[in-house]
Parts: structure tokens; C-alpha cells; sequence
């Protein structure tokens, strides 16, 4: 048997952080097992569903580079549909039900499946064997009319013509299964395998929803963070799914190699938005320089002239500090890399190391700095910090840094004062320590 698992993303919306999880579970899987996967838009809802959310759900899958080996779209099937709903109604399996509208909108006519009331059993790869007794659904509708099937309907009918082995898809539709077997039965389509993957939770165990967690639950929301598309993939592996190993970060080749249903958990799986930052800020090192320059460059230049010189030598602080590329927009939003474009302004007394207040004392410190700094050749960090050292151990480091540091950025934290001085340059350095002698004197 040639295993063919789908994902089949309904356009009414976009797309879920949820929705990326079971498309790329059934993505792993197919290509574990040498065999495809299908994308199939499911727009039968002909209200709900627009272009809009449709072409997002493609650019997002495009931007995590999944690749799908065929597409369909429901819209595009409506005869098909039509050839079964015929043939259930003539085999008396199905029936056009006169109803009572209760709301506006509702039909007075409809289609309903003739409900056998069984019991059904069917086994699940990752809870075992589930039983429901279908008597309780009644004579369920499955189309508005020969035109209009429902869900129900038309998954059943595109999983059997597209030869879906594997239902791989979230735990909400367990509910969906014995409705969709009853019609399986009546169409004489073979059972597939199911899989229901466990609910992703909001850190106080609350299903993850729009309604209640907003943008959050979009895709669209983490591509405008900055998150790398790699990082999120391998996060939402690890929903749900435990290798057995103390190894966190995979690539997708090792995803598709060490994958197995026995380890995915039957729990939900509770969304810890730090353990993605910290994969992220992972993907983040691995990251070629160039891209990251950009990346980081497209951010600064929004307030600042950087010229990439300079730039170069930033960019290692920055990348640092941050889990994400937006990080860079807080960064310059709360002013915390101003003074490496801006000369900072203070207070006199800031100059002072903790419970010290000799002016006099300081400004000695921060001329020796001065000359020390003008000496320097060789302008690298380490080659500025070992000059410098010497001179501040000496005379006690708190004393003589922590002026200089405050001299050339204006903070109470900030990166070390050797740093600063490499990334601002001698020239600039040296004006900055002595404006701080001027507001001392």
C-alpha cells in the first residue's frame, strides 16, 4: 500500500499555527513512507470562503517550502459530488428532507443520509480503539442541495477518488469520524487510518482559538515577528510529538527519519511561546551572515543612517540581544540603540561609580582612557579591552569603567565599555569621553 495523507485547509480564515502542525505531521509522514501528500482546499462553504484567505494559506505554505505532490480544490469538483449524492438518494441510502426553517437563511429542503444506527469501532494510531454509537446523530444532513454538499460529503468523496491511506488531523474531529465512516460505508469506499494528533493549548490549558488568543493563532502573526520558517517547523514537531532523545533542534531530514506515531502524546500540547523564541534565537546562529545583515539593516535603517561598515560591528551586539528580527523594532522603539547613532545625554552625577563623587577623580580616569585609547593601533575589541585592563585593574575597575561606559552610552546597562568603543571607533569614543569631562569640570 503506498501511503497518501492530506491536509486540507479550509479558506474561511488564515491560517492556523494549528493548521501548520497537521499539515506538517502528514508531510513527515508521507515522505517517511515514500509516499504523497495532497493539498486540497476545501471551499464548499461558498460564503465563508474567499481568495483572500485562499492565497495566504499558499504563500504560507510556500514560505515554510512545503511542497505538496498534487492540489485540489473542492469547488472544482461539484459534478462529482452531484454523481454520488444521485446515486445515495436512487439507493435509498439518502433522501430530500422537507424542514421547517428555524432561522433565517435555512433551507426547506435538504439532503439527510439515511442513518443505519450502529455502533462503529475503528482504531486510532495514536489513541487506540474508539467506539461510537451512530444512533444518536440521527438522519444527518450531508447537502443543501445536488449542488451544495457539506463537509461531511464531499471529504469522504475526495479521500476515496484521491486514494487517501492516512487521515492524519486534529483531535476536534474525532467527533467527525462516525459520520464519516457511515458515509464511507455507503459509498463502498475503503476505511483509511486514522490519526488524531493531540489539541495545542494556551499556557492556561485553554484550547488555542482565535476567539479567545486573537492573531496570535496566525501563521501571518510569526511571519511578521520575524520568526524564521525553519524554527517554527521544528517548535511544532515538538508539540505533541517527543523523539525520546535529549535532541531538540532537527531539521526537517531528521523529522522525516526519526519520526513515529508511538510517540505522539494523546494530551494536549500546551504552546510555550519562550521555548520557540529560544529554537528561533537557535535558527537564528545557524543563519548565513548575509541574510542576517539584511534582515537586521531593513530594521535599523527604518530610524537610522547606518552605513554597513558600521553596521558589521553592531551587528554582533544585536544579535545577541534578540529571539527574533522584530526584537530590533522594540529595540529602537524604546530608544535601547540610540546611542550608538546619537551622542547620549545625562546627568552629572551618573558619571559616578556607586557611593563615589569626586569629579576631579573621574576626569584623571577618563584623560588616562583617553590616552590610552589614542595609542591603539590594532582596533580590536579584544586588542582595546587587554590596553585598557591593565590600567583599570590597577586603579579599581568599577571606578575607572563604569564612567566610560556611562560616558559613551548614556544607560544604566548596555554592552561592556571595550564594546562600545570598538563598535563606535577612536574618533568618536574619544569625543564622547571628553563631553564627559566637560559636564564633570
Amino acid at each position: 500500500m503506498k501511503v497518501i495523507t492530506r491536509f486540507a485547509p479550509s479558506p474561511t480564515g488564515f491560517l492556523h499555527i494549528g493548521g501548520v502542525r497537521t499539515a506538517l505531521f502528514n508531510i513527515i509522514f508521507a515522505k517517511k513512507n515514500n509516499g504523497k501528500v495532497i493539498l486540497r482546499i476545501e471551499d464548499t462553504d461558498k460564503i465563508r470562503s474567499t481568495k483572500e484567505y485562499e492565497r495566504s494559506i499558499i504563500d504560507s505554505f510556500k514560505w515554510f517550502g512545503f511542497l505538496f505532490d498534487e492540489n485540489f480544490k473542492q469547488s472544482d469538483r461539484e459534478e462529482v459530488y452531484k454523481k454520488y449524492l444521485k446515486k445515495l438518494i436512487e439507493q435509498n441510502k439518502a433522501y430530500i428532507s422537507k424542514e421547517t426553517p428555524k432561522e433565517e437563511g435555512d433551507r426547506d429542503e435538504v439532503i439527510r443520509f439515511k442513518n443505519p444506527n450502529k455502533k462503529i469501532k475503528f482504531t486510532d494510531l495514536i489513541r487506540g480503539e474508539i467506539e461510537f454509537d451512530t444512533t444518536e446523530l440521527g438522519d444527518f444532513i450531508i447537502a443543501k442541495s445536488l449542488k451544495e454538499p457539506i463537509y461531511h460529503l464531499a471529504v469522504v468523496i475526495d479521500d476515496f477518488e484521491m486514494g487517501i491511506t492516512h487521515i492524519i488531523r486534529g483531535e476536534e474531529h474525532i467527533s467527525n469520524t462516525p459520520r464519516q465512516i457511515l458515509i464511507q460505508e455507503a459509498i463502498g469506499a475503503v476505511r483509511p487510518i486514522y490519526a488524531h494528533l493531540p489539541l495545542i493549548l494556551a499556557t492556561d490549558k485553554s484550547k488555542l482559538s482565535k476567539r479567545k488568543h486573537g492573531e496570535s493563532v496566525s501563521i501571518n502573526f510569526y511571519k511578521e515577528k520575524g520568526y524564521l520558517p525553519e524554527a517554527i517547523i521544528n517548535y511544532l514537531a515538538l508539540l505533541g510529538w517527543n523523539p525520546g532523545t535529549e535532541q531538540e533542534i532537527f531539521s526537517m531530514n531528521e523529522l522525516i527519519k526519526q519520526f513515529d506515531f508511538v510517540k505522539v502524546q494523546k494530551s494536549g500540547a500546551i504552546f510555550n511561546i519562550e521555548k520557540l523564541n529560544w529554537i528561533n534565537k537557535e535558527y537564528l546562529k545557524k543563519l548565513d551572515k548575509k541574510t542576517l545583515f539584511n534582515e537586521v539593516k531593513i530594521r535599523i535603517e527604518k530610524k537610522y543612517k547606518c552605513v554597513d561598515e558600521y553596521l558589521e560591528k553592531l551587528l554582533p551586539i544585536i544579535l545577541d540581544r534578540i529571539s527574533i528580527f522584530s526584537d530590533i523594532d522594540t529595540m529602537i522603539e524604546l530608544g535601547e540603540l540610540d546611542y550608538f547613532f546619537n551622542e547620549p545625554k545625562y546627568a552629572k552625577e551618573k558619571l559616578f561609580w556607586k557611593n563615589e563623587n569626586d569629579s576631579q577623580k573621574t576626569i584623571i580616569y577618563l584623560r588616562k582612557i583617553i590616552e590610552i585609547i589614542s595609542k591603539i593601533g590594532d582596533w580590536k575589541d579584544d586588542v582595546i579591552k587587554t590596553s585598557i585592563m591593565s590600567y583599570a585593574e590597577k586603579e579599581g575597575k568599577g571606578g575607572v569603567l563604569w564612567p566610560v561606559r556611562y560616558a559613551l552610552s548614556g544607560k544604566d546597562k548596555s554592552p561592556d565599555p571595550f564594546t562600545l568603543i570598538f563598535v563606535l571607533g577612536k574618533e568618536k569614543t574619544i569625543a564622547r569621553i571628553e563631553n564627559a569631562i566637560n559636564i564633570l569640570s
